[in-house]
């Protein structure tokens, strides 16, 4: 219905909680079984704007370049300039200046993508509501909702708008986010009085919160900033970004070294003053330990490779809610993973009626209508239902709603029978949302002056509260014996890999009475879902690399196992645990502990024993990825290691819970997202072995030649070159490595691993002090044998050193890769970084006036050679540490990169 006038009341101003839902329909120019017509949407899209709370938590560019001078590593080098200030090296104190400068600047400009980026991809996992607009009900993205909208609800769903409701069945709200209330409210469409407080306005549904059971329908009354949060957000901010235990472990690195680079200066302090030295060469020495120390391509190597690393995971469809996930994934070592929609293709079809007159095949019989028991059984789950079958441009019917439900609608449909004729006959008074408890979904309909119950649910529940079944003959008393066939039937069905629900229909007197007792059964209904083509390649692949594939479902164990065999998921043949049998970890004995830990399948769970079973999983140390779509999933997602939601299928609350949500809902992605993971975190621990053996071998080399009395072998100038190009540039390159092709083919890494272990460390300092001896072996023979001046045998201590460092990435490869074909030799970025480095250092130490200013002299041909000859020094020694390391059988050895 189309309105010239569109006055929009709010929950604040003119209080629709409190008024009859006809009148505030009228007001809004909309009526409920058409919805808004797509021109008047548009217009009022233009009135009121996008449905979204404006961006006030948006971290500002300002506020990320403040940020980069707040750092431990800004503090020492601003100290380093002032002290280069004071003793009138102007280059130097401007270099490092700049240095600082150029610092902030690449780590502003990486932060600012990264956030950036988060907020990109954060917009791809926006919410959608279901909304009725010129009479169908579709799915647009909440950001277009506009008062007057028409909106359908279920459990699962986020609340997008404030919401009058019109409907409910059941429907409950979980407000805590606004009220502070911890348990569900419980939804109705009577108005409340006008002074009531916002927790007891029970006719509103309010925007962020979320429906926890039941179904309904609602009228959108705010949008945007109108809203109830709207108003809230006015008044605070969120919490600050989030940091990951991998970024504050890589924080307290660069801070150790700054108490190392205290430290050695007072030494260094010491040993001058009692050797009477020149008060000016201490403190020269002590700013260029202090510069040598500070690993400034830390943080900024770590923010472009953990950036880059969710951008390739998000074009892999796998978007990243949280940071510490990317950390937590290269160490799962279970995947608990839902059978439907993850295992399976989620495309449901129904292939098979068991009746209490007979069998009929959907696939062999195309007369469905012609079979009266059959139309009865298809009419009953074509009611009994929330989802919807609507047509598209291409004139093809999509269906909205549950996926086993709507293939019920479809097989209906090959009865001549379609759920809107059918409503007309007998309208829906009444809808009992189903129960995950007890299993069970009901409507009730007027049916010829009374009141007809439709139910559909699991065979065992439907079977519990049938008294009758219906035969040609009419309906008769169900015995025990039969009822024991029906579950047997069920189980049949269930072992030829089929989902199976079972139909009733009964009657009551008042729509509020209970549609559970005095039930004549109908029949059953055998869905299939077959499983994913690439899911059983998938399992191997996870196998490979230790990690365990459980299956979690509500179906049947037999339907389960099944499942299980096509995909070979186990080690022989899959162990089934029901859900019966399943306990709080506290109360399980040490027999059904076992049995749970060691079993495959977990069937007939509820979501209270999902999130029991995942807090078994971690009890034993595990790291669980869980995957999940449902509102009921959500505390299993929040308490896994790793939540994972499905994007496509998966309800706004379950996405908003998990760490990860899949964009195709395809549980290879998350094996493949779980590589990246891995992948990640060797690139991190190769680039902060390359950075920290680098940057202590400057550290050795001037603290061993403050304390010897030798000349510096590297200047503060020439520090800060070596820190900005030959340690950023490679280090940055071994961040964008693709990593290992075996990478999968290992087990997943301890949770509690540091990034460097102790062998690590053995690495770092062997390394650092190879390559320190580089620049004082060039510095002693250029000035004893090639008796070159003092500032020309320093520049052969730099070039060898520069030298030296560059060849140290390929040192960082790997320990079981081989020498000359390894991830680093393949890795294209590190031979552009080289082929840089090689060319900026030969620029300042050629080019005139930069040399000048570096404090370099261009040395003869054999100051070149020696510098050369000393860089393949520690290449070497690193390719015998790795030889003796191997012949020794000692795992501590080696060169350990990953």
């Amino acid at each position: 219905m189309d309105v010239s006038d569109d006055p929009t009341p709010t929950t604040r101003d003119s209080g629709p909680w409190s008024r009859p839902c006809a009148d505030l329909l009228a007001d809004l120019g909309v009526e409920r079984d058409q919805g808004l017509s797509g021109r008047e949407v548009s217009r009022r899209q233009r009135r009121h704007g996008p449905n979204r709370i404006d961006q006030q938590d948006r971290t500002s560019a300002a506020t990320i370049l403040v940020n980069q001078f707040r750092s431990v590593i800004v503090i020492v080098l601003g100290v380093a300039t002032v002290l280069a200030l004071l003793l009138r090296q102007w280059a130097e104190g401007a270099a490092i200046g700049v240095v600082v400068v150029v610092n902030a600047l690449i780590g502003f400009v990486t932060e600012l993508r990264a956030v950036r980026a988060m907020e990109g991809l954060a917009k791809l996992s926006q919410a959608r509501s279901r909304v009725r607009r010129d009479g169908e009900v579709r799915e647009v993205p909440a950001a277009r909702l506009v008062p007057g909208d028409i909106v359908v609800l279920e459990a699962g769903d986020t609340v997008t708008a404030d919401l009058r409701v019109l409907e409910s069945a059941r429907l409950e709200v979980d407000e805590s986010t606004l009220t502070g209330e911890s348990q569900p409210v419980a939804k109705q469409v009577a108005a409340v009085a006008e002074d009531a407080p916002l927790a007891e306005r029970t006719s509103l549904l309010f925007k962020g919160t979320a429906i926890t059971g039941g179904s309904g329908e609602a009228v959108v009354v705010a949008t945007g900033m109108e809203t109830e949060l709207g108003a809230i957000s006015r008044d605070i901010r969120e919490a600050e970004a989030e940091t990951t235990p991998l970024e504050d472990r890589l924080d307290q690195l660069g801070r150790s070294f700054i108490w190392l680079t205290v430290i050695l200066s007072v030494v260094i302090v010491m040993v001058g003053w009692w050797q009477d030295r020149d008060l000016v060469l201490v403190i020269e020495s002590a700013v260029a330990l202090a510069v040598a120390a500070v690993p400034e391509g830390l943080p900024i190597v770590a923010t472009i490779a953990l950036a880059r690393g969710m951008r390739r995971m998000a074009r892999q469809n796998a978007l990243v809610n949280r940071l510490s996930a990317v950390e937590s994934l290269g160490g799962a070592t279970i995947i608990a993973a839902d059978k439907t929609g993850t295992l399976t293709e989620n495309r449901m079809t129904v292939v098979r009626l068991l009746l209490p007159d007979g069998e009929v095949s959907l696939d062999e019989d195309p007369d469905v209508a012609g079979n009266e028991a059959a139309v009865d059984a298809l009419t009953i789950g074509a009611l009994c239902t929330n989802a919807e079958l609507a047509e598209n441009d291409d004139g093809e019917l999509d269906a909205v709603g549950d996926p086993m439900e709507a293939a019920i609608l479809m097989a209906a449909r090959r009865a001549d029978l379609t759920r809107p004729q059918l409503l007309e006959r007998r309208p829906e008074v009444r809808e009992v949302a189903f129960d995950p408890e007890r299993k069970l979904m009901a409507t009730i309909h007027r049916d010829d002056g009374g009141r007809l119950a439709a139910v559909k649910g699991a065979p065992e529940a439907v079977l519990e509260i049938c008294r009758d079944q219906r035969e040609a003959g009419g309906e008769v008393r169900m015995s025990d014996d039969q009822r024991g066939r029906w579950r047997e039937a069920s189980r049949d069905l269930a072992a030829q890999g089929l989902r199976v629900i079972a139909l009733a229909v009964g009657s009551v007197d008042d729509a509020d009475d209970d549609p559970y007792r005095d039930l004549t059964f109908l029949g059953l209904v055998g869905l299939l879902d077959p499983p994913r083509r690439d899911v059983a390649s998938t399992i191997e692949t996870a196998r490979r690399a230790g990690i365990r594939t459980v299956m979690i479902t509500g179906d049947q164990a037999a339907t389960a196992q099944v499942v299980a065999d096509e995909l070979d998921l186990g080690d022989g043949e899959p162990t089934v645990v029901s859900g019966r049998d399943l306990a709080a970890p506290d109360e399980l004995d040490d027999e059904t502990r076992n049995a749970t830990l060691a079993a495959t399948i977990f069937a007939r769970v509820s979501p209270r024993q999902k999130l029991d079973l995942v807090d078994l999983l971690q009890q034993e140390g595990n790291i669980v990825a869980m995957t999940g779509d449902g509102v009921n999933d959500a505390p299993a997602l929040e308490k896994a290691d790793i939540g994972v939601a499905m994007g496509r299928r998966g309800t706004e609350v379950a996405r908003e819970a998990a760490d990860i949500i899949l964009k195709d809902d395809d549980f290879s992605t998350l094996v493949t997202a779980i590589r990246e993971g891995r992948i990640i975190f060797g690139n991190l621990r190769q680039f902060v072995l390359f950075l920290l053996s680098v940057s202590l071998s400057l550290i050795m080399a001037v603290f061993a030649a403050s304390v010897s009395g030798l000349a510096m072998p590297v200047l503060p100038l020439q520090i800060l070159f070596l820190n900005a190009v030959t340690h950023v540039f490679p280090a940055l390159a071994l961040g964008l490595g693709e990593g290992r092709p075996g990478i999968m083919d290992r087990p997943p890494r301890d949770p509690e691993m540091p990034i460097l272990e102790r062998r690590h460390w053995v690495f770092v300092w062997i390394h650092g002090a190879m390559i320190a001896a580089t620049a004082l072996a060039g510095l002693v023979i250029g000035e004893a044998v090639l008796e070159l001046s003092t500032p020309t045998a320093q520049t052969v201590g730099f070039l060898a050193v520069a030298l030296a460092q560059l060849w140290h990435v390929f040192n960082v490869r790997d320990r079981d890769s081989g020498v000359l074909i390894n991830e680093i030799t393949r890795n294209r970025y590190v031979w552009l970084a080289l082929m840089l480095s090689l060319v900026l250092t030969f620029t300042v130490t050629a080019v005139g006036p930069v040399a000048s200013v570096m404090r370099l002299e261009f040395p003869p041909l054999a100051g070149w050679v020696l510098a050369a000859m000393l860089s393949i020094v520690p290449v070497v020694g690193s390719w015998i540490y790795s030889l003796a390391g191997r012949a020794a059988d000692d795992p501590e050895a080696g060169t350990p990169a990953r």
